[in-house]
């Protein structure tokens, strides 16, 4: 047998973090085994999809580097397959045209409440034997009476639900459109699943949709249902939380295999191995191992995560990514200093690349804006004099090297009598406009005689003024 996952999203909204790993669980597992990765958008829902959705989730897939074998495949774009398996199901007396109208259904509901029995469809038109002219139908799938629906969960283990707590499952609206637990189960035969990895708030769709694959004589795909992600409240991860879209963690400076890499462990692990490659995830990942549990998101963890990857990853992995940080403030990366470099210097100091970028502007911004706070404690009338010596050390100096800059700066604390810090302080604000940069060494070679020199002048104007 070869091994067919697929990732199935709505496109209602943004690709979420529990989609994410989702799809991250199907990927690993047909790439262990071998098999392939199926693309489905599951955009029935006419009326909430919308293009952008589309576009956020495609967007979402290919900076996580979660490449499809096949796909994407769209649910609005099969509708005639649908309509010929419900007609197909009709015939066969597996199905039927319900006639009641949604003032009778509320009716039902209502008397159903009093009663406290659970709220379902009475089988009114199930046997109907004469139909209304004229009237709005929908279509009704004909739930077995007895028995019940047993199956295999991998994270679960057995699951049984008696068919008397299922009811006529509407597959078509008025509108003849179909509705998502048939569609779903249409796709699934035809594009040949045989693993259903998903989240378990579809545990209560899964024997519904095995009674329709039993009604249209398919086999069964063998079935993971994994616990939800949960906030530090023990409740499920929402916005509440701050669960935002896929793509809101690379505006927040995170990298794609980071993000995976902690997903993994959301449900799966490998004894106390935290950090794993894409290969390695691949070799290792278990889908029989999952988590009975939900697991709660640390952002924390995520951060110690990136952070590692940003200090021990190549700088060509790096790179298109803090390129991309810049791209999105605006900001041109020039040939000086060449970025490599700058990475370089900041890479053991930053947890995310959008801070690298923040802290980084500095090298490709014309104009150093300063923080107040910084410019009063550093840059004063005794800070002068340590701006004219450096000024003076500076000017001569060939190659411009941090050996070089470091020395003379040693050399300013010396004569001056001054503490190292009492000269780099005020050098570091008149450079960057801050306290906060690299070793100040490695921020002026990276700055340029030309532009040092330059900086010097406006700040001692500043200082004199």
């Amino acid at each position: 047998m070869t091994v067919r996952t697929r990732f199935a999203p709505s496109p209602t909204g943004y690709l979420h973090i529990g989609g994410v790993r989702t799809a991250l669980y199907n990927w690993l597992f047909a790439k262990r085994e071998g098999g392939q990765f199926i693309l489905r958008i599951e955009d029935t829902d006419t009326e909430r999809s919308t293009q952008e959705s589309i576009d956020a989730i495609l967007e979402g897939m290919q900076w996580l580097g979660l490449n499809y074998d096949e796909g994407p495949f769209y649910q609005t774009q099969r509708f005639d397959r649908y309509k010929e398996l419900i007609q197909q199901l009709l015939d066969e007396g597996k199905a039927y045209r319900c006639y009641c109208s949604k003032e009778r259904l509320e009716q039902v509901r209502e008397a159903q409440k009093v009663n406290k029995e659970k709220p379902r469809y009475d089988g009114c038109c199930r046997e109907l034997k004469k139909h209304p002219k004229d009237e709005p139908f929908v279509i009704r799938f004909k739930n077995p009476q007895t028995g019940a629906v047993i199956f295999e969960d991998l994270v679960r283990s057995k699951v049984t639900v008696n068919n008397k707590e299922l009811d006529d499952l509407i597959i078509a609206r008025t509108d003849g459109t179909p509705t998502y637990n048939f569609v779903v189960v249409v796709d699934d035969i035809d594009m040949k699943i045989t693993h259903v990895i998903r989240g378990d708030d579809h545990l209560n769709n899964t024997p519904r949709q095995i009674n329709i694959l039993q009604a249209l004589g398919a086999p069964l795909p063998i079935y993971a249902h994994l616990p939800m992600i949960l906030g530090a409240d023990g409740k499920r991860l929402s916005k509440r939380h701050g669960a935002v879209s896929v793509m809101q963690y690379r505006q927040d400076g995170f990298l794609p295999h980071a993000l995976l890499n902690y997903l993994v462990r959301l449900g799966w692990s490998y004894g106390d191995q935290e950090v794993f490659s894409a290969e390695q995830m691949i070799k290792l990942f278990d889908v029989h191992s999952l988590n009975k549990s939900g697991a709660v998101f640390d952002n924390e963890k995520l951060l110690w995560l990136n952070q590692h990857y940003i200090k021990h990853d190549p700088a060509e992995t790096l790179l298109p990514e803090l390129q991309w940080q810049f791209q999105q403030a605006g900001i041109e990366v020039k040939a000086q200093p060449p970025l490599e470099k700058v990475l370089a210097a900041q890479r053991e100091r930053c947890k995310t690349l959008k801070e690298m970028m923040e802290k980084s502007k500095i090298f490709y911004q014309d104009k150093v804006v300063y923080d107040e706070e910084a410019l009063a404690k550093h840059l004063n009338n005794d800070s002068l004099v340590v701006l004219e010596y450096l000024q003076s050390g500076f000017k001569p100096l060939k190659p411009w090297d941090r050996e070089g800059i470091a020395e003379i700066i040693d050399e300013a604390a010396e004569e001056l009598e001054l503490k190292k810090g009492q000269v780099a302080q005020p050098l570091r604000v008149a450079m960057t406009g801050n306290t906060i940069s690299p070793s100040i060494d490695v921020t002026l070679e990276l700055l340029g005689k030309e532009r040092v020199m330059n900086q010097l002048a406006i700040a001692m104007k500043m200082v004199s003024d």
